[in-house]
């Protein structure tokens, strides 16, 4: 279905390089690059998340499996290895080289206690076991003793972090605090990482990167919410057909009272007075767009619906009042579809099978 091949745009006398291209996906996060991927199974998993993140725009993961599962795809994300590793693997010096092999990293701290922050006794990389034909050798015995390695003290910024692994030609730092115990890691990897991946999106105090996961509307979606926050979810979007509804209204002024540290996208509309009730029951973004979607029948079978770029800029006049962007969903095709949306007033567009 064209949505889009009605409009067209005048040239202009300015160039690329003069076009900013951040905007605004919820009333607190703002994108490098305003483009989200749909919460479709066949589209967003944690790679696509993490891959879409790195460009600076974000992910939001299906709910087309068990809240388990779900909640992991967010952990992945927040795991990916970009700035420091809050969390990283470690072994105490009583595993064995069999143990690391296990966890098929390059390398891992070594801590008294096998925790992530236990007092730091050394460390271990691929270079010391590559040609260890006894894998059952301790760790104790082939680490790079603490005295020998390069660290930083805790507090420090990535910049600093960064400094000391290039004058130190190391793969690997450890950062410790005053007693020694281990804080965080910065690699090398994470490094080049951060010098190929300028305008990430990422969390600006813990420098991992931002995620979406999309609910249901229904009974199931308060323990599902509650998971995905636990997990580190930064966005919810409530996933709905039609979206002015008694019970998502419900449900967004209990996730904005239960967990106010997420924001929360509401949807889908095409009305001004849909959008209205989203409004003012609290969410933090809209998504727009209904039976314009690659596979959806809506405006084909319940002859439900509405053109695309007339409910972008209708809603979009009601959304500016509030301080509320709005994310054009569905009839993105490709890239021009996507700047019509963006120049009739959407803040962000949601592409699916085009990703």
């Amino acid at each position: 279905m064209a949505t889009c091949a009605c409009l067209r745009a005048i040239p202009v006398d300015f160039g690329v390089q003069d076009v900013e291209v951040a905007s605004r996906l919820t009333k607190k996060i703002t994108l490098s690059a305003p483009i989200v991927s749909s919460p479709m199974d066949t589209v967003t998993e944690a790679d696509m998340a993490i891959a879409i993140a790195l460009q600076g725009g974000m992910g939001f993961l299906h709910f087309n499996n068990s809240v388990e599962q779900q909640a992991a795809m967010v952990r992945a994300v927040k795991r990916f290895k970009n700035g420091f590793i809050s969390e990283p693997k470690v072994l105490s010096p009583s595993h064995c080289v069999a143990d690391l092999d296990e966890l098929k990293v390059s390398g891992v701290p070594i801590t008294a206690d096998g925790q992530p922050s236990g007092k730091l006794l050394g460390l271990v990389t691929s270079r010391d076991v590559d040609f260890l034909e006894d894998r059952s050798q301790l760790l104790a015995d082939v680490m790079v003793p603490r005295e020998k390695l390069v660290v930083c003290t805790y507090p420090c910024t990535l910049e600093q972090a960064n400094k000391t692994l290039k004058s130190a030609k190391a793969g690997t730092l450890p950062i410790v605090d005053a007693d020694g115990n281990l804080v965080s890691l910065v690699t090398r990897m994470d490094l080049v990482k951060n010098r190929d991946y300028p305008n990430a999106l990422r969390d600006p105090e813990t420098l991992k990167l931002l995620v979406g996961a999309a609910v249901p509307v229904n009974e199931q979606a308060k323990p599902r919410v509650a998971a995905l926050v636990a997990a580190g979810a930064d966005v919810i979007a409530l996933d709905a057909r039609q979206g002015d509804s008694a019970q998502q209204i419900e449900l967004v002024k209990y996730i904005k009272q239960s967990h106010p540290s997420v924001e929360v996208v509401g949807g889908n509309v095409v009305t001004m007075k849909q959008l209205r009730n989203l409004l003012e029951a609290g969410v933090d973004s809209v998504r727009v767009g209904m039976g314009v979607g690659s596979v959806s029948t809506s405006q084909m079978v319940k002859a439900v619906g509405r053109a695309q770029l007339s409910a972008i800029y209708n809603t979009a006049l009601v959304a500016k009042d509030y301080g509320v962007p709005v994310i054009a969903d569905g009839g993105i095709g490709n890239s021009g579809c996507a700047i019509k949306a963006l120049m009739l007033g959407a803040s962000c567009v949601m592409m699916g099978s085009s990703l």
